[in-house]
């Protein structure tokens, strides 16, 4: 973690700078098969786009509150750089009716309508792939996304004393994201850079957040990130581990 990150999107700044190459997310669905791997460069793209339709199209700044119904998925953990990058407050399994902005997965649409404000709705199909049909009241972010730009700049600085996370009902700022995803990253068995942590754990706690995006990224080393995790067996899994040249597990 370099002396200047004090926000999460602080993190993927420096971890662009120091190796774009090296392999940040790598995301399996062990009920579809899918299987995608996101250098940091193209992570931080897909960061760059997301925050651009925040700010731009959706009308988001910091301290907006963006609702985010999502599973633990390599697009979920690309909603949540790009609200910090935006300075907006990313709740995970937030209140729709609370919150600015809500963005859903498919089994979440009906619930996500009651937010008054704007609507995302992302497929989660292999390859960012669209919805076959917009759900009505809704925007398709794989439709709006890839037309964004490739560069983000906020039209206002994010301090890291803000609110930046909201999760099983507590709140963090982004310092304190920072903070306590680096501070725990050894007991995570995360060494430092090229450390690479499987995790099946949800995204609906600090625990899954840490082990399957903020601690990764704090220490310069990458998540293997599994949905429906437990559909493999153990010699299933060992094989993943090894192709995956994983050094640490949290499921």
């Amino acid at each position: 973690m370099n002396a200047t990150d004090r926000t999460p999107a602080d993190l993927l700044t420096s971890a662009l700078a120091a190796d774009p190459g090296r392999p940040l997310v790598t995301f399996y669905d062990d009920a579809t098969g899918e299987r995608v791997e996101l250098s940091v460069a193209t992570f931080a793209n897909w960061v760059a786009k997301t925050a651009n339709l925040l700010q731009g199209d959706l009308a988001a700044g910091p301290g907006d509150r963006v609702a985010l119904l999502l599973p633990a998925h390599w697009q979920t953990a690309v909603w949540l750089l790009a609200c910090s990058s935006v300075g907006a407050v990313a709740g995970v399994a937030g209140d729709p009716a609370a919150a600015d902005v809500v963005v859903s997965g498919p089994d979440s649409l009906d619930a996500a309508r009651a937010c008054s404000g704007e609507r995302v709705a992302l497929a989660l199909r292999p390859l960012g792939g669209r919805f076959p049909q917009t759900p009505p009241g809704f925007i398709d972010y794989a439709v709006e996304v890839p037309g964004q730009g490739d560069r983000f700049v906020p039209f206002t600085p994010v301090g890291p004393e803000e609110p930046a996370l909201v999760v099983a009902g507590r709140e963090f700022s982004g310092a304190e994201v920072v903070e306590r995803a680096a501070s725990e990253a050894g007991e995570l068995g995360l060494t430092g850079p090229g450390s690479r942590l499987l995790s099946g754990l949800p995204y609906d706690t600090w625990e899954g957040l840490g082990a399957g995006l903020f601690s990764p990224l704090a220490v310069g080393g990458s998540v293997v990130l599994c949905r429906n995790l437990d559909r493999l067996d153990e010699e299933a899994l060992a094989k993943r581990v090894e192709s995956e040249r994983v050094t640490a597990v949290r499921r």
